[in-house]
């Protein structure tokens, strides 16, 4: 689709004003529209691997915005500058944030676990999530084994392990049991990726 456009294939994390303003001038609005909705349904897939709370939002919202295009509830230009090109800027606002927090992509996985719930956010802030998410990472990197991820009694250790952080730190107690269920689901999804500390 990109080779037909003639528009070089842009990687996410660079996709800059240049890029967004070629596809604004494209004529074929309809090719722009395409182009930009495969780019944000691969990254989207790529994160479904590392990021179990963005991957759900950003799948959710793009899926959404689609429908209501097909629906035709907007038209091409409105879909294409007011819902695609926004949300491409929302997607690299999220990876900036883990890295102005200084966390790694696992870390920020385990921050987005935590902050899904307002009211943690809202009581807690950014810095004690930082913090809880960074702990999680190390408890979860040292209570695994191999197989870890079907052997239920390292899980309800690690259960009770995540539970203790967040009593440690605060966390809502009407809220825990939901966090820790996410984390022990977020921590299944990054098993491959526990061992190498710079891995990103």
């Amino acid at each position: 689709v990109f080779d037909a456009a003639g528009i070089k294939k842009p990687n996410i994390e660079i996709l800059d004003e240049r890029f967004l303003q070629e596809l604004k001038d494209l004529p074929q609005k309809n090719l722009a529209v395409e182009l930009l909705k495969k780019l944000l349904k691969d990254e989207i897939k790529k994160r479904t691997k590392v990021n179990l709370v963005e991957s759900k939002k950003f799948s959710e919202m793009l899926e959404d915005a689609i429908q209501r295009y097909h629906n035709g509830m907007i038209d091409t230009v409105e879909f294409l500058e007011k819902v695609l090109i926004p949300f491409a800027a929302q997607i690299k606002e999220s990876d900036r944030k883990g890295e102005k927090l200084g966390l790694d992509f696992r870390e920020y996985a385990f921050y987005t676990a935590l902050e899904v719930n307002n009211s943690a956010v809202s009581i807690l802030g950014d810095e004690t999530l930082k913090h809880i998410a960074q702990e999680l990472l190390k408890t979860v990197r040292s209570s695994t084994t191999i197989d870890w991820t079907i052997k239920e009694s390292v899980q309800s250790a690690l259960r009770r392990n995540v539970r203790r952080i967040l009593r440690l730190h605060g966390y809502p107690p009407d809220l825990q049991e939901k966090a820790v269920e996410t984390v022990i689901t977020q921590a299944k999804m990054l098993a491959d990726n526990l061992t190498s500390k710079d891995e990103n």
